[in-house]
């Protein structure tokens, strides 16, 4: 099969006759640049002149055509422009403020840039939320680029086009504009505002992807989205609080990009999320990533046992313990443990948990690739 039927087959639940595998089609299904340097020079490969950081927070890459090719990658992204930053005077070095007005700094003694600054943590008012300055969301009125390249791949036909055109949509960037304790204590204390910030969000994201997926909505097989509900030991919020206020929002933005596309809707969040998984079913995702098998719930065989049917699994090759610090043969093991306890019945696409961090030896990468598509087979 060639990897576009591969990926179609496993995303209807079918089993293919290998279990696909992904590695740089969104920002969080990807390598760090200083893995991927590494990860080129095992190979013998010269590449780091050619390096395309297109996430400057994560300081990840996409993955040059000859490394997917060499690690039998079946699936193909095509990204978005990256919006610009906010030209303004920041006091600190190695700082920079994005188009929302979100001030990050890069970590000492790392590649990684955190929040130091967010732009509405002083609001108390929605008049305040008005009264920002807001980004424009047809600020890239043309996807010119971006149709041509999706257009190009589909009429290949030869791998699946995989799309991230939307952040993370409303719970998580109403954290980064207020503060992550501050919103967490206004879906409580201060409902209306909570919900006026992430309908503006989830207002911006529509408006934005309308554009889009008119012009490639037909040529794409899988749209990634965004929202972090839980940590490695839970969830972030109570069930209830997220039926009551963020559900509603997440459903309304999968609603939209469904009439729009017959696309299938891959949801990312890492942590803890086993009690959300049943209302995430609800709202119409189809496919679960990143599968972060080593936070508390996400054990792969129940996963599979009790959402099997209704869900397809992203993911799920640990990258906090397995990949950086594991042997060769401690990657192989777990490549093998979630292929059998993913893939049977077909559902499964194989990919790290999360981007591959600078600390993950080269030749861990190579086993797991290696492991998936010669233990993935039918």
């Amino acid at each position: 099969m060639r990897s576009k039927e591969l990926l179609l087959k496993t995303l209807n639940h079918e089993e293919p006759d290998r279990v696909p595998v992904d590695l740089g089609s969104t920002n969080v299904t990807t390598i760090t640049w200083p893995a991927y340097v590494n990860l080129c020079k095992y190979l013998g490969l010269d590449k780091e002149k050619e390096i395309t950081v297109v996430d400057r927070i994560q300081q990840i890459v996409v993955p040059d055509e000859e490394v997917l090719l060499r690690l039998k990658v079946d699936t193909r992204s095509v990204w978005l422009p990256k919006p610009g930053a906010r030209k303004v005077e920041l006091e600190e070095e190695d700082a920079y403020m994005d188009d929302w007005g979100i001030v990050r700094k890069k970590v000492a003694g790392s590649w990684y840039y955190d929040v130091i600054k967010f732009p509405l943590e002083d609001a108390n008012s929605i008049e305040d939320l008005l009264n920002y300055k807001w980004p424009n969301p047809n600020s890239l009125k043309k996807f010119e680029k971006v149709e041509n390249e999706a257009k190009k791949l589909y009429s290949e036909g030869v791998y699946p086009l995989v799309i991230d055109p939307t952040g993370s949509v409303p719970f998580q960037n109403s954290q980064l504009l207020r503060g992550f304790g501050t919103f967490l204590m206004d879906l409580v204390l201060n409902k209306s505002f909570a919900e006026f910030l992430m309908d503006k969000l989830v207002e911006f994201q529509i408006k934005r992807l309308e554009k889009l997926l008119e012009e490639v909505g037909n040529y794409i097989n899988v749209i990634k989205i965004a929202d972090d509900l839980g940590t490695q030991k839970g969830p972030l919020i109570s069930p209830e609080l997220y039926r009551n206020l963020i559900k509603p929002r997440h459903r309304q933005l999968i609603q939209f990009i469904k009439k729009k596309s017959k696309a299938k809707i891959l949801f990312h969040s890492d942590g803890g999320i086993y009690p959300f998984i049943e209302d995430l079913v609800d709202i119409g995702v189809d496919i679960l990533n990143p599968v972060q098998v080593s936070a508390h719930g996400m054990d792969t065989k129940r996963l599979k046992r009790e959402f099997g049917k209704s869900l397809c699994f992203w993911g799920g090759i640990d990258t906090q313990r397995t990949l950086p610090y594991g042997s060769i043969k401690d990657v192989e093991d777990e490549v093998k443990r979630r292929i059998d306890e993913l893939a049977p019945g077909g559902g499964y696409v194989l990919a790290p948990g999360h981007n591959i961090q600078p600390d993950v030896p080269p030749e861990n990468i190579v086993a797991m690739y290696q492991t998936a598509i010669e233990y993935g087979k039918k």
